[in-house]
Parts: structure tokens; C-alpha cells; sequence
């Protein structure tokens, strides 16, 4: 028999405005310890010299955190001209340096190259794992790491201001994989010269943004019990980029036992939505998520089954 989980069964997302230092997992562990909660997670690493948009998950979202993983992510950073850094940030020791510094028509000139799908070196000081282990260790250890390129996606690159010669500020929207120090050394040699990221923060994150996110100074000060929990967003926040179903109960009862169910009744009800072969949707009884589904012959067959209850997480309290 499994043990049970000890905390309180608390279910939906956080959006925390990550601080300076920490790291993604020390973050984790301050809003589990604060709320006394069961089961906490993040949404997509945050590295402890960037700021912003953590989602954290809790309970049941938890099953939910691939889909945020895989969104849409906003960056503002500042881009230092001139040097350049072993970690491509500004805790890495220099190891190139160049007297050139773009100017703004040459940036914006530049900047059209970098937007669609592009191929992209990771850098050496990151998380990815090489022969099992993780880059960033091997490169502290003094080794030659080699990452292979990868495709990644940018929807949008803008230059926001240059507060003088050596500094440049901006924005960029891009998908799942994506690192911003590897752009911004990318953007200083097509400019003919080197750089590193000296300021960086995520303004958003999926549907998270620093509009709905709360800081770990503001989450500590309201303490334990109801008042945390009105910052708590659905389970299904994460989710809401596809399409919702509305079951019956006998329907959803069969979903969370694992067995499918028929799409003609359901589709029927919801003429306006597309339902083709593969799509993933968000299975709903009286506005509670009952599953993450997928549409295979005819059918909706669960993929992540949530087990959700009144009294846990948002169903009844006022959402901030």
C-alpha cells in the first residue's frame, strides 16, 4: 500500500514572481513549506540570476505541468556588448572581448534573422544532460562540452532601448527550449562582435503572467489558511488552450476509471468545435476538470485522470 502523502491536498497553479538567487527548486520548496502542501511542482526552470514568472503547481496540477512546459514564453533581457562570458551570463568568467558596439539600425537590421524556426546551440553551462550528466557540471569540472543544435521557434525579437553603447534591451516571445543566452551571443556575432545577457526576467510563462503572479515576500506575509489560497488558479488554467467537453456524470465516472467514452453524444452538444483525430481536450463536469483526454476513433480516451473534490483547491473561493 502506498503512504500516504503528508501536507494538505491543495490543487491548482501559482504564478510566483521569481526573485533574484534562487533557484527554480528552492522555490518550490518555500511555497510547500508555506502553504504546508502535498504535492508541489514547477512549470519550466528558471535559472537563480532570472526573475519573473514561476508557475508553481500544486496537487493535482501537477499532471498538468507538461502543457506549460510547452508554451508560449515572454523574455525581456538586456544584452552587454563587448564581452562575452563562459556561462553567457554575468557570473561566467570573460572569455572573449571585442571593441565593436552595434548601433541601432544595425541591431534592428539584424534582428529579422532570428524570428520563425531557427537552430540554436545550447549553452554549455545548462541543464541538459550529457552521457547522463548534466552539462553545467561537466563545464564546472573543466570539460569540453559540446552540445548538438537544436531547432527552436521565435515569434517575436524586439529591441526596446539602448541605455548607451554597451547595453541593449529586449523582448522576445519564443517556444518550448529556448534559451535567451544563446541568443544573445548569437545576436552579438551576426553583429560582428560579443556579448552576454546581464538582466533577465519572464514576463510570462503559458497563461501566466506577472499580472496574475504574487512574490514569496507577499505569499509569507498572508500565512497560513484561506487567504493564500485566493491567488490559487484552476487545475485547468494550464489547459486552456484546448477545447473543453461537457460530460455527464455517468460519462465522466467512466472517464476517471479509466475507460472511454463516446464522442457523438458529446460532439453533438458542442457543433461549433472541431474534433478531429488526435485532439487533445479538457473533460468537464459542472465546470470541475475530470480528465486531460484525447480523440481516438470516435472516442475520448483519458490521458491524465484528476482526482479533484469541492472542498480542495479553487472551486470555492474568489479568485484575486
Amino acid at each position: 500500500m502506498a503512504r500516504k502523502r503528508k501536507g494538505l491536498p491543495i490543487s491548482g497553479w501559482l504564478a510566483i514572481d521569481k526573485p533574484l538567487g534562487l533557484g527554480s527548486t528552492q522555490v518550490v520548496g518555500k511555497v510547500k513549506w508555506l502553504l504546508k502542501a502535498a504535492k508541489v511542482g514547477h512549470g519550466g526552470t528558471l535559472d537563480p540570476l532570472a526573475t519573473g514568472v514561476l508557475p508553481i503547481a500544486l496537487g493535482e496540477a501537477t499532471k498538468t505541468v507538461q502543457y506549460v512546459m510547452d508554451g508560449t514564453k515572454t523574455y525581456e533581457f538586456q544584452l552587454r556588448w563587448g564581452e562575452e562570458t563562459a556561462t553567457l551570463d554575468r557570473e561566467g568568467e570573460i572569455t572573449a572581448i571585442s571593441d565593436i558596439r552595434p548601433d541601432r539600425a544595425a541591431i534592428e537590421a539584424a534582428l529579422a534573422g532570428f524570428v520563425g524556426e531557427i537552430d540554436q546551440i545550447p549553452p554549455a553551462f545548462s541543464a541538459i544532460k550529457v552521457d547522463g550528466e548534466r552539462a553545467y557540471d561537466l563545464a564546472r569540472a573543466g570539460e569540453e562540452v559540446e552540445l548538438a543544435s537544436r531547432r527552436v521557434r521565435i515569434d517575436a525579437l524586439t529591441l526596446l532601448a539602448m541605455p548607451d553603447t554597451d547595453l541593449a534591451d529586449f523582448r522576445v516571445v519564443c517556444g518550448k527550449g529556448t534559451y535567451v543566452r544563446s541568443l544573445a551571443r548569437d545576436i552579438a556575432r551576426v553583429l560582428g562582435t560579443v556579448g552576454h545577457v546581464t538582466v533577465l526576467r519572464r514576463t510570462s510563462c503559458g497563461p501566466f503572467t506577472l499580472e496574475n503572479a504574487i512574490s514569496l515576500e507577499t505569499l509569507a506575509e498572508l500565512g497560513q489558511g484561506p487567504a493564500p489560497r485566493t491567488y490559487l488558479l484552476p487545475v485547468e488554467t494550464a489547459l486552456d488552450d484546448i477545447p473543453a467537453l461537457a460530460l455527464t456524470e455517468s460519462e465522466a465516472r467512466r472517464l476517471q476509471s479509466g475507460c472511454p467514452v463516446s464522442l457523438m453524444r458529446v460532439a453533438s452538444l458542442q457543433p461549433e468545435v472541431k474534433f478531429a483525430e488526435g485532439t487533445m481536450c479538457r473533460a468537464m463536469l459542472t465546470g470541475r476538470l475530470v480528465a486531460v483526454a484525447r480523440i481516438e476513433g470516435g472516442e475520448i480516451r483519458p490521458v491524465r485522470v484528476m482526482n479533484l473534490t469541492h472542498d480542495e483547491g479553487v472551486d470555492d473561493v474568489d479568485h484575486a
